[in-house]
């Protein structure tokens, strides 16, 4: 019985990183379709697709499921063309959300988004309501320990990034949306290893709340990246 008890547990643990995995695989999926709809199949004439398939890899995305989504992006795939939306609503203790999706049907995504935050305390908004609240931005992470900070910094201004921070284990670096890709080639160049790189958004103000609204703002958060056409949730909270 230990024996069993034992390959269950694993089991369990497979299908929880298996199920990780599959959402970030998803997420990259939608953005790879997107870019490839917005800017075209081919990743050297379009930043935003060859750095979205740069983040795929440095993930380790199958590069079968990499061809899927340009061939979905080119309208080569099933299914109906995605469109990138951004939906703004507010959720509980008054934290400004920003969601991004990419759908191919607007009236499934506008109800499952409403129901959720609705059913955690939140309402979706307007247009406009909370998108001036938030600035684009590129994202990128990078496997380094803090004693590389002086080499990395001289790339960094080099390749013309923003800011960076190391969080004890690995270096978050933020640039303007239109530099991500640059940046990307840039530190990968240097030798560094990259991963995460994305386009998302940062608050420019936050809004404060107690524990118990933290907790259920991320409760929130959590639910409607659980939706099939979330790609990323961006709140403006802060304790």
């Amino acid at each position: 019985m230990a024996g069993h008890n034992k390959w269950s547990k694993v089991k369990r643990l497979k299908a929880v990183i298996d199920a990780k995995k599959g959402k970030v695989f998803s997420r990259f999926a939608k953005e790879i379709a997107v870019a490839v709809r917005l800017g075209g199949a081919d990743p050297a004439m379009n930043p935003r697709l060859r750095a979205a398939i740069q983040s795929a890899r440095s993930e380790n995305m199958p590069n079968d499921n990499i061809e899927r989504a340009i061939r979905k992006g080119s309208g080569a795939g099933t299914g109906g063309a995605l469109e990138e939306c951004v939906y703004e609503g507010y959720g509980p203790c008054g934290a400004a959300l920003l969601v991004e999706a990419a759908t191919d049907n607007k009236n499934r995504t506008a109800p499952d988004l409403r129901r959720v935050f609705g059913d955690h305390g939140g309402n979706l908004a307007s247009s406009g309501s909370t998108a001036y609240l938030f600035q684009r931005i590129g994202e990128l992470e990078i496997d380094a320990p803090a004693a590389e900070e002086d080499r990395l910094l001289t790339v960094l201004l080099e390749a013309g990034a923003g800011d960076f921070f190391h969080d004890g284990s690995s270096f978050h670096v933020t640039t303007p949306p239109e530099r991500l890709a640059s940046v990307l080639e840039s530190l990968r160049s240097a030798g560094f290893a990259v991963r995460g790189g994305r386009l998302s958004y940062e608050p420019r103000s936050f809004a404060a709340v107690d524990e118990d609204g933290a907790r259920r703002v991320e409760e929130l958060c959590g639910a409607l990246e659980e939706l099939d056409d979330v790609v990323a949730v961006h709140s403006n909270h802060a304790v």
